[in-house]
């Protein structure tokens, strides 16, 4: 079985995949201060509660935005399954050909979610991934990375609201079915839910308008949304065509088949 770890700046998505397949998958709070021994036992219960073995994990690969996180997996993967995890970052073959400025500050769930992508719907793509940061990412149908927007989260822009007002309320992020709203929380709401679908759907037109350039076929992108509050908000707008919550999961396994005879060149 292979282990695979999506670390974000708020929850880490641990999936496990045997013969290709992805057969169970987890949600938790990144929390920095745990020790590789916390995370290793919470693991191990999550296994037990399926029952899964973690003595069948074979290999790990990780991919993280917080990289005070990474060393911490890299001593679990030593210690709990005597393996040297694969790392997203550089070096790491992933048949993208990456136009950034400075490929390196390409974050490593970006790259990863442009692997799956691709190879599950063919580009040219525009993938939505509602995190932390709600980010937006740009491939042409020739498996180039171009490059894209990070704008901050529904929940960033929740949090902000409230820790920067006096007298605004900490509010739950639901849609409140209209935008004339009669009351604070409810104000809120709207604003931030109604708020985010509109800066998605101009974001996505302005990048289609932009594709045009790059593309050969003429064809139009493909939108794809992943990330834990995609549902909310793509329930709201037009512009997406596919949701796909295990993107990055699958993307991390994808890249595993490509790099697992070079461990090597990885460590």
């Amino acid at each position: 079985m292979l282990l695979a770890f999506d670390v974000g700046n708020t929850n880490m998505v641990l999936g496990v995949f045997k013969d290709d397949n992805l057969i169970q998958n987890w949600r938790m709070e990144t929390d920095t201060n745990k020790s590789a021994d916390e995370y290793g036992m919470i693991i191990n219960q999550l296994f037990n509660y399926e029952g899964l073995n973690t003595k069948e994990v074979k290999d790990v690969i990780i991919s993280t935005v917080v990289p005070s996180v990474l060393y911490t997996l890299q001593h679990l993967s030593m210690k709990y399954f005597n393996r040297r995890a694969i790392v997203i970052g550089p070096g790491i073959k992933t048949g993208l050909i990456i136009k950034y400025d400075n490929p390196k500050q390409v974050g490593a769930d970006r790259i990863v979610n442009a692997v799956a992508a691709l190879a599950k719907y063919g580009g040219p793509l525009i993938i939505v991934d509602f995190g932390t940061a709600t980010t937006f990412c740009a491939i042409t149908e020739n498996a180039e990375y171009l490059g894209g927007t990070i704008a901050p989260g529904i929940k960033i822009s929740s949090d902000a609201l409230f820790e920067k007002t006096s007298k605004l309320p900490k509010v739950e992020l639901e849609s409140p079915g209209h935008v004339i709203c009669k009351n604070t929380i409810e104000s809120m709401q709207s604003g931030l839910v109604y708020g985010h679908m509109g800066m998605v759907e101009f974001i996505v037109n302005k990048m289609k308008e932009e594709l045009k350039q790059y593309s050969r076929s003429g064809k139009s992108p493909k939108v794809i949304a992943t990330g834990g509050l995609a549902t909310l908000i793509v329930s709201g707008i037009s512009c997406i065509d596919s949701v796909d919550k295990m993107l990055t999961l699958e993307g991390l396994e994808m890249i595993y088949e490509k790099n697992k005879g070079h461990r090597n060149e990885n460590r």
